[in-house]
């Protein structure tokens, strides 16, 4: 069968660039690598002829030789002289071709150097920490400043971090060259695996620090000063950048994240900014009208207007007497939320025989006062007599 043409292969035109051949190669390359086309025979084919089609075209003598005699220029019927393994590939070239593509789909997973300079780095970021942190409805308001003790590493002051005895660098690992990884051929494939002697950290510690053991932190309980913002809600979120594990060996400490959990208060609850508060008043204020007291997150006291025959259920609103926002942006509104009080008419109980007298008068002379249980028989009424009809 006649092999297609190395420019179609890679998908470039005659007249690309060193670059465009390279970046096409290692689009190909990606796409039918055998680990992400397991046992397909097709993708497989075409990985090779991937290969060897940019095993070419990226060497310049070669470039040259198959833009002037095509394929015929390897197999000796172009004139060009043998010397060249099947398919064009030099002995041992193969293997360059494939650590390219290799390079692109596992370097930065395996930890392979970046730059292509100097070993790799021994120090990593430490971990990000997470502190559950409740605090009350008024400290939700007003904002509060809290200590909190977060256990956890910090960097090792007797090394400074090194992880080494007297802050002495570590050293290159011989056997990785500081890479941190070791590679071993095995046949068509190109294996990388952990340095064994280094365990993948790139250099080794010939005197390890007697406090840490070379690890560069110690475990050590911080007390840290939190300012909890007014406003917040359960849920909020608040970063405390470097606040969490000391890095390994000198690295850059991680984060420390404080969730907010607001705890439920015994007289107010809460919806976003808005605040509500169920108020008893007794039958004869609720009858007659008259004024009450109620309470305000602020630790404050606010006097609202009952109106004469008021319900059970009837909502009074005081502006701005709510929570105060958590943030102000565009768009957002910056002024604090409501409060609602939800009237609750009381039930006399306990009454005296005189009360009770007072309360039977009142019922025997009662004419349209009761407009809710006058309406509610009529219904009761109307329904019994289309039941009889």
């Amino acid at each position: 069968m006649a092999k297609r043409d190395y420019y179609e292969v890679l998908g470039v035109t005659r007249g690309a660039s060193a670059e465009e051949i390279k970046k096409a190669y290692r689009t190909k390359a990606k796409e039918l690598h055998p680990d992400r086309n397991k046992d397909c025979k097709v993708s497989e084919a075409a990985f090779k002829d991937v290969n060897e089609a940019y095993d070419c075209l990226k060497d310049d003598q070669k470039k040259a030789a198959y833009d002037r005699f095509g394929h015929g220029a390897f197999d000796g019927s172009g004139g060009f002289g043998g010397g060249f393994g099947r398919g064009g590939q030099a002995n041992g070239d193969f293997g360059s071709a494939f650590a390219d593509v290799f390079e692109d789909l596992f370097g930065d997973m395996m930890g392979r150097r970046q730059g292509g300079g100097g070993g790799r780095s021994r120090a990593s970021r430490g971990q990000d920490l997470r502190y559950n942190l409740r605090v009350s409805l008024e400290d939700a308001f007003g904002g509060v400043q809290k200590a909190i003790t977060v256990p956890g590493s910090v960097t090792c002051g007797a090394c400074d971090g090194t992880g080494a005895e007297g802050s002495v660098e570590p050293a290159t690992c011989p056997t990785c060259s500081g890479m941190g990884k070791v590679r071993a051929s095995q046949g068509f494939f190109t294996v990388e695996r952990t340095c064994p002697t280094c365990n993948g950290q790139g250099q080794i510690i010939k005197n390890p620090c007697k406090e840490c053991h070379g690890a560069g932190r110690i475990e050590k309980e911080r007390t840290l000063s939190v300012n909890i913002p007014a406003g917040v809600e359960t849920g909020t979120r608040i970063r405390l950048a470097g606040e969490g594990e000391a890095g390994m060996r000198g690295g850059p400490a991680g984060d420390l994240y404080i969730f907010i959990e607001v705890q439920d208060h015994a007289i107010f609850l809460r919806d976003g900014k808005m605040l509500a508060c169920q108020v008893p008043v007794s039958m004869a204020t609720a009858a007659l009208g008259g004024e009450i007291e109620v309470p305000t997150i602020d630790g404050g006291r606010s006097r609202v207007k009952i109106p004469p025959g008021t319900q059970s259920g009837k909502q009074l609103r005081l502006r701005g007497k709510g929570m105060p926002p958590l943030r102000h942006g565009p768009g957002m509104n910056g002024e604090s939320g409501d409060m609602l009080i939800e009237l609750s008419v009381e039930t006399p109980v306990n009454l005296t025989a005189r009360q009770k007298e007072i309360l039977r008068e009142f019922d025997n002379i009662n004419a349209d006062n009761s407009p809710q249980t006058q309406g509610f028989f009529q219904k009761i009424k109307g329904f019994w007599d289309e039941m009889k009809g």
